[in-house]
């Protein structure tokens, strides 16, 4: 059974800027001479459940608080940090945009259940052509 990991974007103010910074990670990469540039967020903990994480899974990403975007998950590499285990959730370059649902602060990253994850947004009337801040804005007032 396929298994999501949610993840709060810390200082993250839009998809926009998640874009960017992810972008600036690619191009740094890159000017390294890093052949295969890849995405990748560090976290502490290793996910217990990698084969269903691994089987269609993805990471979405909570914006100012709402879920706001996904992004398929390629792989879970284990690395070192300070000479602690960690885990290097490796993640599809694509961002798609959900039907936004608020959700509140946490720490790390948790498991996200494919019948609890949103909806992406494309195919829903008119969603796609609302700018991003009337989105959040409208699912703070629970509108959306």
């Amino acid at each position: 059974m396929t298994l999501h990991i949610i993840k709060l974007c810390v200082g993250c103010e839009s998809i926009e800027d998640l874009a960017q910074w992810q972008a600036k990670r690619i191009k740094e990469q890159k000017k390294r001479g890093v052949k295969t540039p890849t995405l990748m967020h560090v976290t502490r903990m290793t996910p217990k459940k990698k084969d269903e994480v691994l089987d269609g899974g993805s990471l979405y990403w909570v914006i100012k608080g709402q879920i706001a975007v996904r992004q398929k998950l390629l792989d879970l590499k284990p690395t070192t940090k300070n000479g602690t285990p960690h885990c290097g959730l490796v993640y599809d370059k694509q961002l798609i945009p959900v039907q936004r649902r608020a959700h509140r602060a946490f720490q790390g990253w948790r498991y996200l259940d494919p019948k609890d994850a949103p909806p992406d947004a494309r195919g829903t009337k008119g969603l796609e052509k609302l700018p991003e801040e009337l989105q959040r804005e409208l699912v703070s007032l629970g509108l959306l």
